[in-house]
């Protein structure tokens, strides 16, 4: 955590400047960047749930498809 203080007699755009620069020089911008979008990896159950699910999906629009309530193209 940063934590900067106003000096007396400092300017607002002098204090803007001083805490921007800590800021990039702890890295801390760029880390929170980096892990935005971090999505974390699906263990072996997680997977396997997805696989089925996938597998059930595609057997059931194929059965659909069979039955004349779904087009070529899903619809």
């Amino acid at each position: 955590m940063i934590e900067a203080r106003r000096k007396d007699n400092e300017s607002i755009g002098a204090f803007l400047r001083r805490f921007t620069k800590k800021v990039q020089q702890s890295g801390v911008l760029m880390r929170a960047r980096r892990i935005r979008f971090k999505v974390d990896a699906k263990n072996k159950k997680e997977k396997q749930l997805a696989a089925m699910r996938r597998v059930r999906t595609k057997q059931e629009r194929e059965k659909l498809f069979k039955l004349g309530k779904l087009d070529e193209y899903g619809r």
